[in-house]
This record gives structure tokens, sequence and C-alpha cells, in this order.
């Protein structure tokens, strides 16, 4: 009965699905055998959780193999349509070459998936276009895969697979024969609808998501805190197209700002690493910490947009903040604090793993994730649990990909909500994110081993929405001033809510901006957007309240808190801890122009090559660059010297060796 009713489809329709089958099951064989020259990695993984481990993995397979599919198979779809329009006999000729096609785009598929696990195998990655890295080595290459008998295998099966796909190929052909484009059989009312349905098929496997926020990205395959499962659930035609298509985003290109042997001396001198052997991390520094460490919960708060400017404490005079400014007369804060940049991502980036924005570069918008230090793979090695909050779609900016990869256990989203919550495309409001974030918390601190968690808020970010129902009615001027006084009064409940909790008074609490808000530009590259606060407190502080002056910013946030915590610990961060070590200027970015700062001087450079310097705590313009040449170089060596090393270090993924 099932056959009798696929055989009314319109062939063009028919065709498509038994393709895009034989497809699915080419990927998929590639995968299990992918999975079974990986056995014993298994091991790795909790006896319980094997099983629904990895066949999750086989589902997320199913979504990757279904969007490159999905692209393989859009173009013989639209060729179908355009002689459904024309109605033309002649075209019926170009049946056979739109199977040519399609089957040459999936022999290539075949080729990259056979290539792709001995390239895993050695690599631990799915194929990127790093392979091509040795294009030029062709000699070599082909003298590697010749003497080595494992990659001879993977060669001969290839040819094997070439040639069953291309037999079942030609035998679906035959068997539909003309019926790819031959629809003359069918009304117009019927083949509207199948065609309506066919794109809209079509559209979700190229997405692989519902989600209108995000599409599919490398790091949705990141569903678990286990590497190889995570792993398994890629495909690897989509990983080497992604990391080709990065390759080619100009927000990803690398900038030579100065040499990368001169770069790292200098970036050893200013972090006192000079006597690291050649073989370690330029940024690499042993901390022993202290005879009596105290393991207290840590709790990191991203605040959205959250300037300097707004708050009442570095002169705001609209009453936006009294919570936050506040806790400041009871916490250690810092005066001249800076983020990274002006993204989310690099908020989140900086500061939860202590390395700088880079210009355009998305750090973790990538195809190839790097293995980073920082908070969660520090405090997850020490016995800490983890766990991520965002309001909003995990997988936006890559994030869920790139913090399962690198130490969070787990991630609550969206997705987690009841959907009644979610306001906008930021998702639902802080205090709601607050609320749930609680009961999670209490949880795991009754697992009886501290925690670490990070939580971004988003409703400060447009499009605003005020939430309705609650128990405080903001008296700012205007949105803008009335979404401020209502971030600052959901995290006022969630201090007061937390403090009714056991593990209150043995946590300490973060607070830092993602980064600031355009407000009353002087610059360029407006302070306002880089000014941001920060904010300890821990009801073990004992000397509360203490007010810094040093420069410091979101890479420092991590060095800084195991510093309070007395950890012992390997750095392999740019940060320094700001209660022990000062520096002499920090450094951000924004997409063309980069920043630097000292207690007096701000050094400006833009895209163009164009420097200034200008005395910034009178708000001067004046341009001081040639009066003060030796500042102006001393301040260049040494953001440039920190952003070249950090690039180096990233696209080599050599960022904990």
């Amino acid at each position: 009965m099932l056959r009798k009713f696929f055989n009314t489809i319109p062939g063009n329709i028919r065709w498509l699905f038994t393709v895009y089958f034989l497809g699915i099951v080419v990927f998929t064989f590639f995968r299990l055998l992918l999975f079974l020259t990986n056995l014993p990695k298994l091991a790795t993984l909790p006896e319980d959780q094997k099983f629904s481990l990895i066949s999750s993995a086989f589902l997320m397979g199913l979504r990757f193999d279904t969007v490159i599919s999905g692209y393989i198979l859009a173009v013989p779809f639209l060729v179908s349509l355009v002689n459904q329009v024309l109605s033309k006999k002649s075209l019926h000729r170009v049946s056979g070459y739109v199977t040519i096609c399609t089957g040459i785009l999936y022999s290539l598929s075949i080729l990259i998936c056979s290539a792709d696990i001995p390239y895993f195998n050695y690599y631990f990655s799915r194929l990127t276009t790093s392979v091509l890295n040795w294009l030029d080595e062709g000699g070599f290459m082909i003298g590697m895969v010749t003497k080595e008998p494992a990659y001879l295998i993977y060669v001969l099966l290839s040819i094997v697979i070439l040639l069953v796909f291309w037999k079942f190929l030609f035998k679906i052909n035959s068997t539909i024969k003309n019926d790819l484009m031959q629809v003359q059989n069918h009304s117009v009312v019927k083949l509207s609808v199948y065609n309506i349905l066919a794109i809209i098929l079509i559209f979700l496997a190229i997405r692989g998501r519902v989600e209108l926020k995000s599409p599919i990205r490398a790091g949705t395959a990141y569903f678990s805190a286990f590497a190889f499962p995570n792993q398994l659930g890629l495909n690897p035609v989509y990983t080497f197209l992604r990391s080709a298509l990065d390759d080619l985003d100009g927000r990803n290109k690398q900038f030579q700002l100065m040499d990368e042997i001169t770069a790292e001396k200098l970036v050893r001198g200013y972090l006192g690493t000079d006597t690291v052997t050649d073989n370690q991390s330029p940024v690499y520094r042993f901390v022993k910490g202290d005879a009596n460490p105290q393991k207290l919960n840590v709790v990191v708060i991203l605040m959205e947009s959250m300037s300097a400017d707004k708050l009442g404490y570095f002169g705001n005079k609209n009453n936006l903040t009294p919570f936050l400014d506040s806790l400041i007369s009871v916490s250690y804060s810092f005066d001249n604090f800076y983020s990274t940049g002006i993204h989310t991502y690099n908020g989140v980036f900086s500061t939860l793993y202590s390395f700088p924005s880079l210009l355009k570069q998305h750090p973790m918008k990538v195809t190839r994730i790097p293995q980073m230090s920082g908070f969660p793979v520090t405090l997850k090695s020490l016995g800490y649990s983890t766990v991520f909050f965002t309001t909003h779609d995990e997988q936006f900016d890559n994030m869920s990909g790139f913090m399962y990869a690198n130490g969070f256990e787990g991630i609550i989203s969206q997705k987690d909500f009841p959907k009644e919550y979610v306001l906008g495309p930021t998702g639902v409001p802080d205090h709601i994110l607050f609320d749930q974030a609680i009961p999670h918390l209490s949880k795991l601190a009754g697992m009886h081993k501290p925690f670490f968690a990070a939580m971004l808020t988003a409703s400060d970010h447009g499009p605003y929405n005020l939430p309705a129902g609650i128990p405080f009615q903001p008296g700012g001027s205007g949105i803008h001033q009335k979404i401020v006084q209502y971030a600052d009064w959901s995290l006022r409940q969630f201090f007061l809510n937390a403090a009714k909790e056991s593990w209150f008074s043995n946590t300490l609490f973060v607070l830092v901006a993602d980064h600031g808000a355009n407000m009353n530009p002087v610059y360029e590259f407006p302070l306002s957007f880089v000014h941001t606060p920060f904010v300890l407190y821990s009801k073990a502080f004992t000397d509360a309240p203490q007010q810094y002056q040093q420069m410091g910013g979101q890479i420092d946030v991590f060095p800084t808190v195991m510093g309070i915590l007395g950890l012992q610990y390997k750095n392999y961060t740019f940060g320094v801890d700001l209660l022990k070590t000062g520096r002499p200027y920090i450094y951000f970015s924004n997409d063309e122009k980069i920043g630097c700062i000292g207690p007096e001087y701000y050094f400006l450079r833009k895209e163009d090559g164009k420097e200034q310097l200008f005395r910034y705590n009178s708000h001067s313009t004046t341009d001081e660059l040639k009066h003060n040449p030796q500042l102006a170089d001393a301040m260049r060596s040494y953001a440039f010297s920190m952003m070249q090393t950090a690039q180096k270090l990233l696209h080599q993924n050599n960022t904990i060796k």
C-alpha cells in the first residue's frame, strides 16, 4: 500500500527522496565506520550513558547528513521546476545530466568521508581545510598515503563505495526512468502542493533547524560534555565546507600587526615568562596557590551592555542602578576595568577564557574549536561542577558548541524555559533567568562539590522588552533608561533570593559586563563601549569594601578570581591577578580599531593605520601623538604584541601547550 502511494507521487519528488535516502545510507555507513575504529574512546564515557550518548550522536549525524543532502539535491529539484514551467520535451534529456552532476557531488562527498576517518583518528578532529596546508607538498603526501597500509585501505574503500553508489544511482534512474522531468500526467494543483512541500523540506534540510535565530552550526553537534560523541555527530563534508567559508570570511582574516617572534618575546617580558622553555606557551605560568585554599562556589554574571557610564558610582545622575551601586559599597571593585571588545561573544570568550578580542575575528564561531583554559576547564579539573545560563538560543554565536568543548557540563537556555516567557529574539527576561537559576544552583550545591556558574543576561539589548506583571515599575525616562533599571532590579531580586539558600555564604559573585554601550562619545572608539564595572562580592570577604585603581580587563577576571580562591593551577591565558600583579595598560578592539589605555592616556589605532593619543581623563580631543611618541610606542607595542601572539596561539591550536 505504501509502495502504491509512493508511485502516485510526481516522479521528480520520488527521485529526490530516493536519492536522498541513498545518500543518507552512505553517510551513515561512514559514521558507523568512524565509530567502530574509535571503540576504545568509549572508555571515557560513563557506563550508564554510553548508549544514549552514541545514539544521540547518530541522530545528530542524521541532521548534518540531511543538511549536505539538501544542498546537493536543491539543484536537481530546481531544474525539475524549470522544466514544469517551460514544459518543453527537449528538457527531458537534462535528466541524465542532472543525475551525473548529482552523482559527482555525492562522489566528492564520499571521498571527503573516506579521508575524514584517518584524519580524525590522527588529529581527533573532523576534516577541515587545514588538510590543504600540505597541498604544495604533493610528493610527500602521496608517499605518506602509498606507504601507510591503513591509508591505502581507505583509498580502496572509497573506490568500492563509489562503484556501489553509482550502480544504485543508475538503478534509481532506470527505475523511475525520466520521471525526474516527466510531470505531464499530474494536475497543476497536485504538482503545486508537492513542489511547495518539497521546497519547505529542502529549505529546512539546508537550514538544519526550525529556530529562527540561528541555522545549524558545527557547535550544534556539541550536545554533551564528552568530546567523542560530540565529534561523531558532525558530517565531514559540512566541516570542510564550513571551514572553507570561514577562511573566506573577512572577519576571520588574520592580521599582521607586528612580527610574531618579536611579539612573543615582548609578551614573555610583559608577563614575566622569559624563563619558560620554548616548547611552552609564551603566556604559560604555574600558579602555586595558597597553603589553605578555599573552594568557594563561583557565579559569574555577564551583564548585557552594562557600561560604567550607566552607574551612579561612576557619575550617572539618573538613578539607573541603585542595587549595583549599593553592592559596590560592600565589595571589591575596580574603577579602571575594560571589556576586550564591543560584541557579546567578545565578552563571553574573554571573561570565561581570558583571551583578548581580535578585531573582526569571531573566536567561538569556528569549525575547528580550539581547546582553551580559563574558568570552566580549570575549575572542572579541580572538582567543580560547571554550568552556563543564557536567556536565548544557546547555539547563537556557536556558544553551546564552544562551551561544551571547553569545560561546561551543562547549558541552560531558551529551550529550558516555558515558551510563554520568551519575549523575543533575546529570549526570556533577566528575572526569569535568575529565578530558574537558583533552584538549579541549589541542586548543584546538593551534590557536595563546589560549582562554577556563568550567567549571560540580555534584557538590556534591543529589541527591548520590558516584562509586564512584575512588582516593579521603572521610573526612568524612555525605554533605554527603564530597561537598565529593570536589569538592576532583576539583579537585586537574584541576590535577595540567593541569600536564602545555604550556598550563598560560600559563594563568590563576579559581576562584569559583556561590553559597554555607546554613550556620549568623545572619541571614534567610545570608551563607554568598553569601560565597564567589575565587582567581586562574597560573604567570605572580611575586609570589603575595597576599591582598586589599577588597569584591568575581562582577560584578568579568571586569574584574579583564582587568586582569591588560592587554588593551584596552570595559567595559559593572557590575564593577570589584579590583586597581586599590576599591568601598565589594558587593550581592546572593535571590528576595525584597536585601543590601549593607561592611567592618563588613550592610544587609538584605526583600520587605515592612522594613530592618535589622547589625554582621556579630561576628555581632551587634542592628539598628543607627536608630542609623546615614546608613550605611543610603548602602548602600541604592548597591545600589538598581545593581540599578535593571541592570534598565533589560537590559529595554531596552541592555547594549552
